[in-house]
């Protein structure tokens, strides 16, 4: 198992020096997307005193042609706050600070999808639409090997890891359980956590959330996912299909809802929305992942409780199907749907803008309308 140097170093001694008082001084850690869509980066800044809203941090800049989002000439890139959160690993009064990347022209970096995501949330806000994503994700050692596998073979095939218990049936659970608390710590809307299908794979769900919040707690939580596995000298993967063969891929199915649908009779609302979606799959499979379904193509095969990449389809508790209405909603004729497909390394900003400007706002066609 090929674990990280860091993981090695003392936390015994590096405690001392965490506990020193930092006088009236903050440290806040401004994270963003880079250019791949996928990857975070973060750097740390003093602040004289603590910020109480997002207006009182400073915009703040980093080179973009280190993060593949600018060229070398040319390379400046702004940082603008966005969201903050609690500090869980140097605590109050420090802050994690989600942001959006400018170019230099002042323009959306080609990977800051929360800006359109934003204005299309504004649009339907008296909907108030609800989301819930459920995060997939695999453990490796930085070799690439999922944690706890034999180093020349394969544990014994899919059945007793999902919700298992056990040192034969669940992998990395210390990393889950200090993820968890990390989150709670933050104020991150974290909502549940599930050991996977497949062995070093869990699950771990956020929200409900409303609007644009659910991508920034998405974010904000995977940024402390791979924060706490640095520590333990493990590696998070968002792959969709981190193991070709007969293995479980990895999602994040997402849950939808508007005030409409969760009242009596939106069992109406929620088939409206599923009938818009099915007219317009192929806009949803480019939305889906970074790589405009290609790494989806891989996880949706129609096997492994997914649907097939190339085919529509909804049902009542169906785990095959494009869309589920859980079994419950069936019966009380109101509730949320689940949307199946999207990739475990999909940019939550992309898939919650898609479903409002297919659900709510009725587009139709492959391409996102301009407003």
């Amino acid at each position: 198992m090929a674990m990280s140097a860091s993981a090695r170093l003392s936390k015994t001694v590096k405690q001392q020096y965490m506990e020193l008082p930092q006088g009236d001084k903050v440290q806040a850690m401004y994270v963003w997307i880079d250019g791949t869509g996928e990857g975070l980066r973060c750097k740390t800044r003093t602040l004289d005193s603590e910020p109480k809203s997002i207006d009182e941090l400073p915009e703040w800049n980093f080179d973009g042609s280190s993060t593949f989002q600018s060229e070398g000439s040319n390379s400046d890139m702004y940082l603008i706050p966005s969201a903050m959160f609690r500090d869980p690993f140097r605590k109050d009064p420090n802050k994690l600070v989600l942001c959006e990347v400018l170019k230099y022209n002042r323009k959306p970096a080609e990977t800051n999808l929360r800006l359109t995501c934003k204005k299309v949330m504004d649009m339907v806000e008296d909907q108030i639409p609800w989301f819930g994503m459920e995060q997939e994700y695999t453990i490796l050692g930085t070799d690439g090997h999922p944690f706890g596998w034999p180093s020349n073979g394969f544990p014994g095939p899919q059945g007793p890891y999902y919700c298992g218990v056990g040192a034969d049936k669940a992998y990395g659970r210390d990393i889950v359980e200090a993820h968890y608390r990390a989150c709670l710590y933050a104020g991150v809307m974290i909502c549940g956590t599930n050991a996977e299908v497949m062995p070093a794979q869990w699950e771990f769900q956020v929200g409900p959330c409303e609007g644009i919040n659910m991508g920034d707690h998405l974010w904000v939580a995977r940024f402390i996912l791979h924060r706490v596995c640095e520590d333990f000298g493990v590696v998070a993967s968002f792959d969709p299909k981190p193991i070709p063969g007969n293995w479980n891929g990895a999602g994040c199915h997402t849950n939808f809802s508007t005030k409409e649908m969760r009242e009596e009779g939106g069992l109406k609302a929620i088939e409206e929305s599923i009938e818009r979606l099915a007219k317009r799959h192929s806009y949803h499979i480019r939305a889906y992942d970074p790589k405009g379904g290609l790494d989806n193509a891989r996880r949706l095969t129609g096997h492994h409780e997914t649907s097939n990449i190339h085919e529509f389809s909804a049902g009542v508790a169906n785990r095959g199907a494009s869309i589920r209405i859980p079994r419950s909603v069936g019966q009380e004729k109101k509730g949320y749907f689940e949307d199946r497909r999207p990739s475990a390394n999909c940019d939550p900003y992309a898939v919650t803008e898609a479903m409002i400007r297919t659900c709510l706002l009725s587009e139709e066609g492959d391409e996102p309308v301009d407003y």
